[in-house]
C-alpha cells in the first residue's frame, strides 16, 4: 500500500518549480491557473523571488500547494498514473492538507489557491507581528512538550502546535511564553529548543480569528468527497464526508497537527511506501515514526518519470 504526502510551510524556496515548469507543460498549466485564480504572478515570485516576499505566509501557502500540485498533475497526466490505483491514502502537513484534498478531487485548483491565500492572510491578521512565536523542541515527545508548555505559560498561551515525530514537537503561543519554554526546555528533559523564523503563532488558540474567517469562506465552498481517503490533521483518522472535512479544516487552524499519529495510523493500515510530492521535509519525519517503511520524495521531472515507471 502507498500514501501520497504533501508538505507544509517551510518547504518554500526561491526557484521552486522552475525546472519542472521548464520540463512539463502540465506543470506550467498548473502555475498559470494558480496565477489567474489569485490575480498575481505567483509563479514568477516562486521562480525569481525575492525570498522575503515568497516567505510571507499569504504567498508561501499557495506557492507550496502550486508546486506540489504541479508535481502531482505531471505524475498523473503526463505519467499516466491513476491516484485511485497508486495510493490508498493522501495526507498533508498543515496547509498540505489542502494540497492533498485538491489532489484527491475535493477542491478544484483555483479554489484551493484562493482558500490558501485567504488562510495565509487571515493567519497573519490574527496576531500582530512580534506578539506570537513558535519553537521546536528536539529530543522531546508530545507528553514532555505539554509539560514544558504548561510550565512556561504563566497565564499566556503556550500550546503544542505540531506533534511531528517521536523526537520533534513544536510549541506555539505568546512570544513571552515561548521564550520561557525555550529557556526551560533543556532542564525539563528536552535535548534543545529552537525558535522558529515564523511571522505568526500557527496552530494555537491565538489563531481563533483566522479560524472564524476560514469557517466563513469554507461554508461558501463546495467540497466533493475525495477520491481516496484523507487522513485529517486534527483526528489522525480517515475523513471522507465533505461536511466533516469542512469542520476539520476550520478546527485545523487552532488545533495541533497530529502528524506522528497520522503516519502511524497509515502504517498500521498497511502502508509500506510514503511518497512526498513537491518536497523533502516530511520524509525524515516519516522514517522516525515508521522506520521500516519506504520513503520517496518526488520533486523533479526525473523523480516523476521514475515513480510513474515504477507504478506502471
Amino acid at each position: 500500500m502507498r500514501a501520497f504526502l504533501f508538505p507544509g510551510q517551510g518547504s518554500q524556496a526561491v526557484g521552486m518549480g522552475a525546472a519542472l515548469a521548464d520540463a512539463s507543460r502540465v506543470a506550467r498549466d498548473v502555475f498559470a491557473e494558480v496565477d489567474e485564480a489569485l490575480g498575481q504572478n505567483l509563479s514568477r515570485l516562486m521562480r525569481e523571488g525575492p525570498e522575503d516576499e515568497l516567505k510571507l505566509t499569504e504567498n508561501a501557502q499557495p506557492a507550496i500547494m502550486a508546486n506540489a500540485l504541479a508535481v502531482f498533475r505531471s505524475l498523473t497526466v503526463e505519467g499516466g498514473v491513476s491516484l485511485e490505483k497508486a495510493a490508498q491514502f493522501v495526507a498533508g502537513h498543515s496547509l498540505g492538507e489542502y494540497s492533498a484534498l485538491a489532489a484527491a478531487g475535493a477542491f478544484d485548483l483555483a479554489t484551493t489557491a484562493r482558500l490558501l491565500k485567504l488562510r495565509g492572510q487571515a493567519m497573519q491578521r490574527a496576531v500582530p507581528v512580534g506578539e506570537g512565536a513558535m519553537a521546536a523542541l528536539l529530543g522531546a515527545d508530545v507528553e514532555l512538550a505539554r509539560r514544558i508548555a504548561a510550565t512556561a505559560a504563566e497565564g499566556e498561551v503556550c500550546e503544542v502546535a505540531n506533534d511531528n515525530d517521536p523526537s520533534q514537537v513544536v510549541l506555539s503561543g505568546h512570544k513571552g511564553a515561548i521564550d520561557r519554554a525555550i529557556a526551560l526546555a533543556k532542564e525539563m528533559g528536552a535535548k534543545r529548543a529552537v525558535a522558529l523564523p515564523v511571522s505568526a503563532p500557527f496552530h494555537c488558540s491565538l489563531m481563533q480569528p483566522a479560524a472564524d474567517e476560514m469557517a466563513e469562506a469554507l461554508a461558501a465552498t463546495r467540497i466533493a468527497a475525495p477520491e481516496v481517503a484523507l487522513i485529517a490533521n486534527v483526528t489522525a483518522a480517515p475523513s471522507a464526508n465533505p461536511d466533516t472535512i469542512r469542520e476539520h479544516l476550520v478546527a485545523q487552524v487552532t488545533a495541533m497537527v497530529r502528524w506522528r499519529e497520522s503516519v502511524a495510523a497509515m502504517a498500521d493500515q498497511g502502508v509500506e511506501e510514503f511518497v512526498e510530492l513537491g518536497g523533502k521535509v516530511l520524509g525524515p519525519m516519516v522514517k522516525r515514526i515508521a522506520p521500516d517503511v519506504r520513503v520517496t520524495s518526488v520533486v523533479t521531472i526525473d523523480d516523476i518519470e521514475a515513480l510513474a515507471k515504477e507504478i506502471a
